[in-house]
């Protein structure tokens, strides 16, 4: 593949920092929260916590919600709560974060991998009707980028084989579909609050369960397995003894980390509706590049928009993914991976004997694909400064202008 030379690059407006990929926006409300959370010494799991569950509870319409220290936790415990464990399989997507098969791993169960539609990008139910075998358990959809999977046709497959349904809702805070809150349809739906998501805390994750004895017990194994948490144990109404019945993990949410996310909540919709406007605006100022811009949301589903991405193929675009993400952070702007393919990583590979040819969609889109900034934070100029850098690199230097030939093709 031919290399970039930058002399060839057009000239470009110096810019005066790196635009930093995901940066979330923060604004007073979050600050003035975490100085009462300090000032109060609780800094722990306590009152902001259980305000941020109820809160997040009602904005997806869901039955139980149990906040937790990330999304990876949401799905190990999710897994371990729907009684999984060795000798199950989990069937999941080829084409998600590791923390997907790795909360598998940790259950004790062992992952099963399914492409994606090269479409949508989400796992494909022929796909997991082909995995399904008598030690199934269990699927994990993933709502990549924060485009609802076909969830009627996963529920059908869940229905007839008498399987449990942890959705993998990390990008998908806002989504529907069907008019339904992605996280409600399965037993579980999980959720991430890393600083680059919608709704950023930090680290942080929450898990909506639909029966009351599952919430509790992922309270109960989310702090050590006691019986009582450190607020009940601590708080004013006086010493309450606790007992250890299950050992468990250290994986509950602290007061610092809600209250950031309560501000952040109830921004929501506000947040979206700006990711929704950039989105809106690459899809137009990309239109006549050569690459693969993402399709637009299907009709009865709501997108998260959390991710924007697109596919360089070499054949159109004269360049590798790699050059292009070189180049691009040449010109100061922060991009993404999402992702390298599950079945492309040694660990993976080695232990599982999975093969890249044998999940081409995943495999292709996790060699060509490149995450650029889409956040709330970003200001107009952001948005130039991305479209111009991207246009820039392609060789294509205004909307209406002819390629570049130079070191482009």
């Amino acid at each position: 593949m031919m290399s970039i030379d930058k002399a060839l690059l057009p000239p470009q407006r110096p810019k005066d920092r790196f635009l930093v990929f995901g940066a979330p926006l923060i604004e007073d409300a979050e600050i003035q929260e975490v100085v009462d959370c300090l000032k109060s010494g609780w800094l722990g799991t306590g009152p902001k916590v259980a305000r941020f569950e109820e809160e997040f509870r009602k904005y997806k319409r869901a039955h139980h919600a149990v906040a937790l220290n990330s999304c990876t936790a949401a799905l190990h415990l999710s897994l371990l709560v729907a009684g999984v464990g060795p000798g199950d399989e989990v069937i999941t997507t080829a084409l998600t974060f590791c923390a997907t098969v790795n909360a598998i791993i940790h259950a004790g169960a062992t992952p099963v991998l399914a492409d994606v539609d090269p479409r949508t990008l989400n796992i494909d139910p022929r796909e997991i009707v082909r995995k399904i075998t008598a030690r199934t358990r269990a699927i994990v959809p993933v709502h990549f980028a924060g485009r609802p999977c076909d969830m009627d046709g996963i529920l059908d497959l869940a229905r007839r084989h008498a399987l449990k349904i942890v959705e993998d809702c990390a990008h998908a805070a806002e989504a529907e579909y069907r008019g339904q809150p992605v996280g409600t349809f399965g037993d579980f739906g999980c959720f991430s609050f890393y600083a680059t998501k919608n709704i950023a805390t930090g680290e942080g994750g929450m898990v909506l369960a639909r029966r009351e004895e599952d919430a509790a017990r992922m309270k109960t194994l989310a702090l050590h397995g006691m019986s009582k948490d450190a607020w009940k144990r601590f708080s004013d109404d006086g010493y309450r003894h606790y007992q250890v019945v299950e050992a468990g993990f250290k994986y509950n949410m602290m007061d610092l980390q809600a209250a950031i996310g309560l501000h952040q909540l109830a921004r929501v919709e506000t947040a979206w509706r700006r990711r929704r406007e950039i989105w809106d605006r690459y899809q137009s100022a990309f239109s006549d590049l050569p690459v693969v811009a993402p399709p637009p949301p299907e009709l009865s589903t709501r997108h998260s928009f959390h991710l924007y991405s697109i596919l360089i193929d070499p054949d159109r675009a004269g360049m590798s993914r790699d050059e292009f993400l070189g180049a691009m952070t040449a010109q100061n702007i922060g991009i993404g991976v999402h992702y390298v393919a599950i079945p492309e990583h040694p660990f993976y590979r080695d232990r599982f004997g999975w093969q890249p040819d044998d999940y081409p969609h995943a495999v292709r889109t996790g060699r060509q694909t490149v995450s650029l900034p889409l956040s709330a934070k970003l200001s107009d100029a952001d948005v130039d400064d991305v479209v111009a850098a991207v246009r820039r690199t392609l060789g294509y230097p205004s909307k209406n202008g002819q390629r570049r030939r130079e070191g482009g093709g």
